[in-house]
């Protein structure tokens, strides 16, 4: 059984940076895919970046360029450093994860449904 914590969430203004962490418990955290999502108030909860346990990573189209996912398997912790932060970042953040194989295309990173753990999420606010 994993568990996922994530941290590093607070508030900034328009243009700040923040680092989100993922940190794993139990399980061979290294074979598993890992994934960002997010949800602001009244929305769906969002695929924001993932990355393989090749290290291959994905994003999606409004954070290229700003967020990049990182992991780093000795400690046990996937990394999500957001630069250039907008108001439309507002969310709460959570990190999960699965196991490598169904993990192939950007498809499957996006996919919710395929990811076995989550963590309990950290807020994002983000003022102009």
């Amino acid at each position: 059984q994993v568990q996922l914590v994530e941290s590093g969430g607070g508030s900034m203004q328009a243009g700040g940076s923040l680092r989100l962490s993922c940190a794993a418990s139990g399980g061979t955290f290294s074979s598993y895919a890992v994934g960002w999502f997010r949800q602001a108030p009244g929305k769906e909860r969002r695929f924001v970046a993932g990355i393989s346990w090749t290290t291959r990573t994905y994003y999606t189209d409004s954070v290229k360029g700003r967020f990049t996912i990182s992991r780093d398997n000795a400690k046990n912790t996937v990394y999500l450093q957001m630069n250039t932060l907008k108001p439309e970042d507002t969310a709460v953040y959570y990190c999960a994860s699965g196991r490598g194989r169904p993990f192939n295309y950007y498809s499957d990173f996006e996919t919710s449904s395929l990811y076995e753990y989550w963590g309990q999420g950290t807020q994002v606010t983000v003022s102009s």
